[in-house]
Protein backbone atom coordinates (compact mmCIF):
# COMPACT_ATOMS: atom_id res chain seq x y z
CA UNK A 1 0.00 0.00 0.00
CA UNK A 2 1.07 3.45 -0.87
CA UNK A 3 2.09 6.07 1.69
CA UNK A 4 0.30 9.53 0.75
CA UNK A 5 1.50 13.03 1.38
CA UNK A 6 -1.80 15.18 0.80
CA UNK A 7 -1.50 18.86 0.11
CA UNK A 8 -4.84 20.84 0.82
CA UNK A 9 -5.03 24.38 -0.65
CA UNK A 10 -7.70 26.86 -0.02
CA UNK A 11 -10.64 26.30 -2.05
CA UNK A 12 -14.36 25.08 -1.56
CA UNK A 13 -13.56 21.82 -2.52
CA UNK A 14 -11.14 21.17 0.22
CA UNK A 15 -14.18 19.44 1.80
CA UNK A 16 -13.87 16.63 -1.12
CA UNK A 17 -9.92 16.24 0.27
CA UNK A 18 -11.74 14.58 3.42
CA UNK A 19 -13.27 11.72 1.32
CA UNK A 20 -10.22 11.26 -0.26
CA UNK A 21 -8.68 10.37 2.83
CA UNK A 22 -11.76 8.18 4.35
CA UNK A 23 -11.48 6.32 0.83
CA UNK A 24 -7.58 5.86 1.11
CA UNK A 25 -7.51 4.83 4.71
CA UNK A 26 -10.09 2.23 3.49
CA UNK A 27 -8.12 1.32 0.98
CA UNK A 28 -5.00 0.32 3.25
CA UNK A 29 -3.16 3.24 2.57
CA UNK A 30 -1.17 5.97 5.02
CA UNK A 31 -2.15 9.59 4.69
CA UNK A 32 -0.31 12.24 6.16
CA UNK A 33 -1.82 15.90 5.22
CA UNK A 34 -0.61 19.50 4.67
CA UNK A 35 -2.67 22.05 4.40
CA UNK A 36 -2.28 25.98 3.54
CA UNK A 37 -3.31 28.61 5.44
CA UNK A 38 -5.84 29.36 2.99
CA UNK A 39 -7.19 25.76 3.24
CA UNK A 40 -7.91 25.58 6.94
CA UNK A 41 -10.58 28.41 6.46
CA UNK A 42 -12.49 25.86 4.60
CA UNK A 43 -11.68 22.71 6.64
CA UNK A 44 -10.31 22.29 10.22
CA UNK A 45 -7.02 20.54 10.73
CA UNK A 46 -8.76 18.17 13.73
CA UNK A 47 -10.82 16.93 10.39
CA UNK A 48 -8.23 15.73 8.55
CA UNK A 49 -6.64 14.59 11.68
CA UNK A 50 -9.54 12.37 12.84
CA UNK A 51 -9.72 10.65 9.58
CA UNK A 52 -5.94 9.98 8.82
CA UNK A 53 -4.86 9.25 12.28
CA UNK A 54 -1.65 11.38 12.04
CA UNK A 55 -0.90 15.26 12.54
CA UNK A 56 -1.85 18.07 10.08
CA UNK A 57 1.24 20.36 9.33
CA UNK A 58 0.61 24.03 7.98
CA UNK A 59 3.47 26.03 8.96
CA UNK A 60 7.13 25.32 7.93
CA UNK A 61 8.05 26.27 11.79
CA UNK A 62 5.50 24.15 13.18
CA UNK A 63 6.72 20.84 15.09
CA UNK A 64 5.70 17.75 13.85
CA UNK A 65 4.86 15.63 16.47
CA UNK A 66 5.28 12.57 14.03
CA UNK A 67 8.49 13.66 13.14
CA UNK A 68 7.67 12.76 9.35
CA UNK A 69 6.90 9.87 9.83
CA UNK A 70 3.27 8.16 8.62
CA UNK A 71 1.04 6.25 10.24
CA UNK A 72 2.80 2.44 10.46
CA UNK A 73 6.01 3.57 10.14
CA UNK A 74 8.64 4.30 13.23
CA UNK A 75 9.37 7.72 13.49
CA UNK A 76 13.07 9.00 13.92
CA UNK A 77 14.52 9.60 16.91
CA UNK A 78 15.60 13.27 16.35
CA UNK A 79 13.45 16.01 14.78
CA UNK A 80 13.74 16.45 10.92
CA UNK A 81 12.78 19.23 8.55
CA UNK A 82 9.17 18.67 8.09
CA UNK A 83 8.48 19.31 4.53
CA UNK A 84 12.27 17.15 3.96
CA UNK A 85 11.12 14.42 6.22
CA UNK A 86 7.76 14.02 5.02
CA UNK A 87 8.42 14.04 0.65
CA UNK A 88 11.35 11.49 1.79
CA UNK A 89 8.39 9.25 3.15
CA UNK A 90 5.72 9.08 0.84
CA UNK A 91 5.07 7.27 -2.09
CA UNK A 92 3.33 10.23 -4.02
CA UNK A 93 2.33 14.06 -3.46
CA UNK A 94 -0.79 14.81 -4.41
CA UNK A 95 -2.33 18.11 -4.29
CA UNK A 96 -5.83 18.41 -3.77
CA UNK A 97 -7.38 20.56 -4.50
CA UNK A 98 -4.66 22.90 -6.33
CA UNK A 99 -5.98 26.42 -6.34
CA UNK A 100 -5.00 28.74 -9.24
CA UNK A 101 -2.15 30.25 -6.82
CA UNK A 102 -1.15 26.95 -5.68
CA UNK A 103 -0.65 25.99 -9.44
CA UNK A 104 1.09 29.60 -10.16
CA UNK A 105 3.57 28.66 -7.34
CA UNK A 106 4.40 25.23 -8.80
CA UNK A 107 4.77 26.42 -11.56
CA UNK A 108 7.09 29.04 -10.54
CA UNK A 109 9.23 26.90 -8.24
CA UNK A 110 7.88 28.97 -5.07
CA UNK A 111 8.44 27.66 -1.27
CA UNK A 112 6.76 30.01 0.30
CA UNK A 113 4.79 27.76 2.40
CA UNK A 114 4.58 23.99 3.57
CA UNK A 115 3.37 23.03 1.06
CA UNK A 116 5.02 24.39 -2.26
CA UNK A 117 8.45 23.96 -0.13
CA UNK A 118 7.56 20.17 0.24
CA UNK A 119 6.11 20.23 -3.62
CA UNK A 120 10.04 21.55 -4.57
CA UNK A 121 12.10 18.87 -2.15
CA UNK A 122 10.15 15.72 -3.38
CA UNK A 123 11.62 13.40 -5.97
CA UNK A 124 8.34 10.99 -5.84
CA UNK A 125 5.33 11.60 -8.61
CA UNK A 126 3.48 15.18 -7.92
CA UNK A 127 0.19 14.94 -8.61
CA UNK A 128 -1.67 18.08 -9.03
CA UNK A 129 -5.98 18.18 -8.89
CA UNK A 130 -7.16 21.93 -10.04
CA UNK A 131 -9.95 22.93 -8.65
CA UNK A 132 -11.48 26.75 -9.14
CA UNK A 133 -13.74 28.84 -10.82
CA UNK A 134 -13.93 28.20 -14.80
CA UNK A 135 -12.92 31.86 -15.77
CA UNK A 136 -9.30 31.31 -14.05
CA UNK A 137 -8.44 27.41 -15.18
CA UNK A 138 -9.39 28.88 -18.19
CA UNK A 139 -7.14 31.76 -18.27
CA UNK A 140 -3.88 31.94 -20.25
CA UNK A 141 -1.49 32.40 -16.61
CA UNK A 142 -3.24 29.10 -15.42
CA UNK A 143 -3.16 27.21 -18.81
CA UNK A 144 0.54 28.18 -18.98
CA UNK A 145 1.10 26.95 -15.61
CA UNK A 146 -0.09 23.80 -16.03
CA UNK A 147 1.52 23.32 -19.58
CA UNK A 148 5.04 24.38 -17.62
CA UNK A 149 4.03 21.85 -14.72
CA UNK A 150 3.33 18.93 -17.15
CA UNK A 151 6.30 19.47 -19.56
CA UNK A 152 8.43 18.54 -16.22
CA UNK A 153 6.34 15.08 -15.66
CA UNK A 154 3.96 16.45 -13.09
CA UNK A 155 0.54 14.82 -13.72
CA UNK A 156 -2.19 17.62 -13.61
CA UNK A 157 -5.67 16.12 -14.18
CA UNK A 158 -8.40 18.09 -16.07
CA UNK A 159 -11.04 19.09 -14.06
CA UNK A 160 -14.34 18.10 -14.36
CA UNK A 161 -17.00 20.66 -15.54
CA UNK A 162 -20.42 21.11 -14.09
CA UNK A 163 -21.80 23.37 -11.25
CA UNK A 164 -19.05 25.70 -9.80
CA UNK A 165 -19.21 27.07 -6.06
CA UNK A 166 -20.59 30.77 -7.42
CA UNK A 167 -24.02 30.85 -8.03
CA UNK A 168 -24.89 30.37 -11.44
CA UNK A 169 -21.77 29.02 -13.00
CA UNK A 170 -20.65 26.73 -14.50
CA UNK A 171 -18.12 25.20 -16.64
CA UNK A 172 -14.36 23.29 -16.35
CA UNK A 173 -13.84 23.96 -12.75
CA UNK A 174 -14.75 21.26 -10.41
CA UNK A 175 -12.20 18.83 -8.63
CA UNK A 176 -12.89 15.08 -9.90
CA UNK A 177 -14.38 13.08 -7.85
CA UNK A 178 -12.76 11.41 -4.79
CA UNK A 179 -12.95 7.56 -6.04
CA UNK A 180 -11.45 9.27 -9.49
CA UNK A 181 -8.77 10.94 -7.43
CA UNK A 182 -7.64 7.65 -5.61
CA UNK A 183 -7.78 5.54 -8.85
CA UNK A 184 -4.94 8.01 -10.15
CA UNK A 185 -3.15 7.61 -6.77
CA UNK A 186 -3.15 3.86 -7.40
CA UNK A 187 -2.43 4.09 -10.86
CA UNK A 188 0.70 6.42 -10.23
CA UNK A 189 1.61 4.25 -7.56
CA UNK A 190 1.86 0.75 -8.87
CA UNK A 191 4.66 -1.17 -8.93
CA UNK A 192 4.82 -1.33 -12.87
CA UNK A 193 5.16 2.69 -12.87
CA UNK A 194 8.70 3.54 -12.14
CA UNK A 195 9.41 0.95 -14.87
CA UNK A 196 8.02 3.03 -17.91
CA UNK A 197 7.79 6.23 -16.31
CA UNK A 198 11.00 7.86 -17.18
CA UNK A 199 9.79 6.77 -21.28
CA UNK A 200 6.57 8.06 -21.02
CA UNK A 201 6.49 11.45 -18.75
CA UNK A 202 6.10 14.08 -21.30
CA UNK A 203 5.16 12.34 -24.03
CA UNK A 204 1.89 13.43 -25.76
CA UNK A 205 -0.23 10.46 -26.25
CA UNK A 206 -3.43 10.52 -29.35
CA UNK A 207 -5.81 7.09 -28.72
CA UNK A 208 -9.03 6.54 -30.44
CA UNK A 209 -11.45 4.51 -28.98
CA UNK A 210 -14.75 2.91 -29.36
CA UNK A 211 -17.09 1.85 -32.40
CA UNK A 212 -18.30 4.59 -35.29
CA UNK A 213 -21.69 4.71 -36.29
CA UNK A 214 -22.68 5.54 -39.70
CA UNK A 215 -26.38 6.49 -39.52
CA UNK A 216 -29.35 5.64 -41.89
CA UNK A 217 -31.68 7.64 -40.73
CA UNK A 218 -32.13 9.87 -37.47
CA UNK A 219 -32.17 6.48 -35.06
CA UNK A 220 -30.62 3.71 -38.04
CA UNK A 221 -26.65 2.90 -38.21
CA UNK A 222 -23.87 0.57 -39.61
CA UNK A 223 -21.71 0.15 -36.44
CA UNK A 224 -20.01 -2.55 -34.47
CA UNK A 225 -19.81 -4.48 -31.30
CA UNK A 226 -16.37 -2.19 -29.80
CA UNK A 227 -16.87 -1.28 -26.43
CA UNK A 228 -14.29 1.07 -25.77
CA UNK A 229 -12.23 -0.71 -23.05
CA UNK A 230 -9.04 -1.11 -24.81
CA UNK A 231 -8.40 2.11 -25.98
CA UNK A 232 -9.56 3.60 -22.37
CA UNK A 233 -6.78 1.23 -20.75
CA UNK A 234 -4.60 2.18 -23.16
CA UNK A 235 -5.29 5.77 -22.49
CA UNK A 236 -5.63 5.28 -18.52
CA UNK A 237 -2.36 3.45 -18.20
CA UNK A 238 -0.53 5.96 -20.50
CA UNK A 239 -1.84 8.76 -18.52
CA UNK A 240 -0.68 7.20 -14.81
CA UNK A 241 2.62 6.81 -16.66
CA UNK A 242 3.08 10.64 -16.94
CA UNK A 243 2.31 11.33 -20.67
CA UNK A 244 -0.22 13.75 -21.89
CA UNK A 245 -3.10 11.58 -23.48
CA UNK A 246 -6.53 12.84 -25.87
CA UNK A 247 -8.83 10.48 -26.59
CA UNK A 248 -10.89 10.36 -29.47
CA UNK A 249 -13.81 8.29 -28.17
CA UNK A 250 -16.55 7.19 -30.61
CA UNK A 251 -19.64 6.16 -28.99
CA UNK A 252 -18.00 4.78 -25.35
CA UNK A 253 -20.12 4.86 -22.42
CA UNK A 254 -17.75 4.05 -20.06
CA UNK A 255 -15.91 6.36 -17.08
CA UNK A 256 -13.54 8.63 -18.11
CA UNK A 257 -10.55 9.32 -16.33
CA UNK A 258 -9.58 12.58 -14.86
CA UNK A 259 -6.05 12.71 -16.04
CA UNK A 260 -7.38 12.20 -19.33
CA UNK A 261 -8.95 14.73 -22.00
CA UNK A 262 -11.62 13.18 -24.07
CA UNK A 263 -13.10 14.32 -27.91
CA UNK A 264 -16.08 12.88 -28.64
CA UNK A 265 -17.20 11.64 -32.31
CA UNK A 266 -20.10 9.39 -33.23
CA UNK A 267 -18.81 8.70 -37.48
CA UNK A 268 -16.19 8.15 -39.25
CA UNK A 269 -15.53 11.23 -40.89
CA UNK A 270 -16.17 13.08 -37.24
CA UNK A 271 -13.06 10.54 -35.91
CA UNK A 272 -11.19 11.67 -39.10
CA UNK A 273 -11.59 15.20 -38.58
CA UNK A 274 -11.12 14.99 -35.04
CA UNK A 275 -7.78 12.74 -35.53
CA UNK A 276 -6.42 15.23 -38.27
CA UNK A 277 -6.84 18.01 -35.85
CA UNK A 278 -5.17 16.45 -32.97
CA UNK A 279 -2.12 14.65 -35.17
CA UNK A 280 0.76 17.46 -35.79
CA UNK A 281 0.84 17.55 -32.01
CA UNK A 282 0.90 14.04 -31.39
CA UNK A 283 4.03 11.73 -30.43
CA UNK A 284 2.01 8.51 -29.96
CA UNK A 285 -1.00 7.50 -31.94
CA UNK A 286 -2.67 4.52 -30.51
CA UNK A 287 -5.39 3.77 -33.19
CA UNK A 288 -7.45 1.44 -30.96
CA UNK A 289 -11.02 1.95 -32.10
CA UNK A 290 -13.08 0.11 -34.71
CA UNK A 291 -13.75 2.44 -37.58
CA UNK A 292 -16.60 1.06 -39.95
CA UNK A 293 -14.92 0.40 -43.05
CA UNK A 294 -18.10 0.70 -45.22
CA UNK A 295 -21.00 3.87 -44.40
CA UNK A 296 -24.63 4.52 -45.90
CA UNK A 297 -24.19 6.13 -49.05
CA UNK A 298 -27.10 8.09 -48.32
CA UNK A 299 -28.84 9.18 -45.20
CA UNK A 300 -31.85 10.30 -44.38
CA UNK A 301 -33.06 12.95 -42.06
CA UNK A 302 -36.14 11.27 -40.65
CA UNK A 303 -37.18 7.95 -39.60
CA UNK A 304 -37.71 5.62 -42.65
CA UNK A 305 -40.61 4.07 -42.21
CA UNK A 306 -41.38 -0.16 -43.39
CA UNK A 307 -41.90 0.06 -46.75
CA UNK A 308 -44.98 -2.18 -48.52
CA UNK A 309 -42.88 -4.30 -49.48
CA UNK A 310 -40.90 -4.92 -46.27
CA UNK A 311 -37.60 -4.59 -47.54
CA UNK A 312 -34.59 -1.76 -47.20
CA UNK A 313 -31.78 -1.53 -49.96
CA UNK A 314 -29.05 0.30 -48.62
CA UNK A 315 -26.22 0.90 -50.49
CA UNK A 316 -22.65 1.41 -49.19
CA UNK A 317 -19.63 2.90 -49.67
CA UNK A 318 -15.89 2.97 -48.31
CA UNK A 319 -15.46 5.65 -45.13
CA UNK A 320 -11.86 7.04 -45.68
CA UNK A 321 -8.56 5.02 -44.82
CA UNK A 322 -8.10 7.09 -41.50
CA UNK A 323 -5.05 5.24 -40.35
CA UNK A 324 -3.28 5.54 -43.54
CA UNK A 325 -3.91 8.97 -44.07
CA UNK A 326 -2.45 9.33 -40.67
CA UNK A 327 0.49 8.01 -41.07
CA UNK A 328 1.36 9.28 -45.21
CA UNK A 329 1.39 12.69 -43.14
CA UNK A 330 3.40 11.72 -39.70
CA UNK A 331 6.78 13.15 -38.89
CA UNK A 332 9.95 11.07 -38.71
CA UNK A 333 9.95 10.97 -34.43
CA UNK A 334 6.52 10.09 -34.20
CA UNK A 335 5.28 6.35 -33.50
CA UNK A 336 2.31 5.05 -34.69
CA UNK A 337 0.32 1.76 -33.66
CA UNK A 338 -2.63 0.19 -35.24
CA UNK A 339 -5.14 -2.38 -34.21
CA UNK A 340 -6.45 -5.51 -36.11
CA UNK A 341 -9.22 -6.99 -34.87
CA UNK A 342 -9.39 -10.15 -36.68
CA UNK A 343 -11.60 -13.30 -37.01
CA UNK A 344 -10.31 -16.77 -37.34
CA UNK A 345 -7.16 -18.01 -38.88
CA UNK A 346 -4.82 -16.05 -40.87
CA UNK A 347 -5.06 -13.61 -38.33
CA UNK A 348 -1.53 -12.68 -37.59
CA UNK A 349 -0.83 -12.44 -41.63
CA UNK A 350 -3.56 -9.73 -42.29
CA UNK A 351 -1.71 -7.75 -39.91
CA UNK A 352 1.38 -8.13 -40.99
CA UNK A 353 -0.01 -6.60 -44.15
CA UNK A 354 -1.55 -4.07 -42.47
CA UNK A 355 1.77 -2.98 -40.78
CA UNK A 356 3.44 -2.98 -44.57
CA UNK A 357 0.80 -1.61 -46.39
CA UNK A 358 0.42 1.11 -44.12
CA UNK A 359 3.56 1.97 -42.55
CA UNK A 360 3.43 1.95 -38.96
CA UNK A 361 5.40 0.90 -35.91
CA UNK A 362 3.17 -2.12 -34.61
CA UNK A 363 0.32 -3.48 -35.36
CA UNK A 364 -1.95 -5.45 -32.18
CA UNK A 365 -3.61 -7.97 -33.73
CA UNK A 366 -6.45 -9.82 -31.63
CA UNK A 367 -8.91 -12.50 -32.45
CA UNK A 368 -12.56 -11.54 -32.24
CA UNK A 369 -13.99 -15.12 -32.80
CA UNK A 370 -13.37 -15.24 -29.65
CA UNK A 371 -16.05 -14.69 -26.69
CA UNK A 372 -13.92 -14.64 -23.73
CA UNK A 373 -12.12 -11.84 -25.14
CA UNK A 374 -12.11 -8.86 -27.75
CA UNK A 375 -15.13 -6.59 -27.89
CA UNK A 376 -16.53 -5.86 -24.80
CA UNK A 377 -15.11 -8.05 -22.03
CA UNK A 378 -12.86 -7.38 -19.56
CA UNK A 379 -9.87 -9.43 -20.74
CA UNK A 380 -7.88 -9.44 -23.94
CA UNK A 381 -4.81 -11.79 -25.54
CA UNK A 382 -3.38 -10.17 -28.25
CA UNK A 383 -0.18 -10.40 -30.72
CA UNK A 384 2.07 -7.30 -30.86
CA UNK A 385 3.47 -7.06 -34.68
CA UNK A 386 7.00 -5.08 -35.31
CA UNK A 387 9.40 -4.91 -38.11
CA UNK A 388 11.95 -6.76 -35.41
CA UNK A 389 9.56 -10.00 -34.61
CA UNK A 390 6.58 -10.36 -32.79
CA UNK A 391 4.95 -10.96 -29.20
CA UNK A 392 2.18 -13.11 -27.83
CA UNK A 393 0.58 -11.56 -24.61
CA UNK A 394 -1.33 -14.04 -23.15
CA UNK A 395 -5.20 -13.64 -21.91
CA UNK A 396 -5.13 -10.85 -19.33
CA UNK A 397 -7.13 -7.74 -18.18
CA UNK A 398 -6.96 -5.16 -20.77
CA UNK A 399 -4.92 -2.54 -18.18
CA UNK A 400 -2.41 -5.51 -17.86
CA UNK A 401 -2.68 -5.39 -22.19
CA UNK A 402 -2.18 -1.49 -21.97
CA UNK A 403 0.95 -2.08 -20.05
CA UNK A 404 2.82 -4.81 -22.68
CA UNK A 405 1.75 -2.36 -25.55
CA UNK A 406 3.17 0.83 -23.93
CA UNK A 407 6.47 -1.44 -23.37
CA UNK A 408 6.65 -1.75 -26.69
CA UNK A 409 6.10 1.46 -27.55
CA UNK A 410 8.92 2.52 -25.10
CA UNK A 411 11.20 0.14 -26.83
CA UNK A 412 9.86 1.60 -30.46
CA UNK A 413 10.94 4.89 -29.67
CA UNK A 414 14.67 3.55 -27.95
CA UNK A 415 13.54 3.41 -24.30
CA UNK A 416 14.94 1.41 -21.65
CA UNK A 417 13.54 -2.41 -21.34
CA UNK A 418 10.64 -2.25 -19.08
CA UNK A 419 9.50 -5.47 -18.04
CA UNK A 420 6.11 -6.19 -19.12
CA UNK A 421 3.40 -8.79 -19.40
CA UNK A 422 4.23 -11.63 -21.85
CA UNK A 423 3.72 -14.88 -22.77
CA UNK A 424 6.03 -16.87 -21.48
CA UNK A 425 6.17 -19.19 -24.21
CA UNK A 426 8.18 -16.81 -25.86
CA UNK A 427 11.17 -15.43 -24.17
CA UNK A 428 12.70 -12.90 -26.85
CA UNK A 429 10.04 -10.36 -25.41
CA UNK A 430 8.18 -7.28 -26.89
CA UNK A 431 11.17 -7.45 -29.67
CA UNK A 432 11.85 -11.19 -30.27
CA UNK A 433 12.07 -12.24 -33.44
CA UNK A 434 9.19 -13.60 -35.51
CA UNK A 435 8.04 -17.61 -34.53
Amino acid sequence: MARILLGVSGGIAAYKALELVRLAIAAGHAVRVIQTPAAQRFVGAASFAALSGAPVLSDEFERDPARGAFPGQPAPDHDPLSHLELVRNADILVVAPASANTIAKLAGGLADNLLTSAALAASSPLLVAPAMNNHMWEHPATQANVATLRARGVVVLEPCSGRLASKGEQGPGRLPEPAALLEAIEALTRPLAPALAPDLVGLRVLVTAGGTREPIDAVRFVGNRSSGRMGFALASEAAALGAAVTVIAANVALPRDARVTYVGVETAAEMQAACSAAFAEADVLLMAAAVADFRPARSFAGKLKKAAEERLRVELERTPDILSGLAAARRPDQTLVGFAAEHGEGALEHGRDKLARKGLDAVVVNDVARTDIGFDAADNEVTILTAAGETHIARASKPEVARAVLGAVVMLRGGSDPVVASDPSNPAGPAGPAA
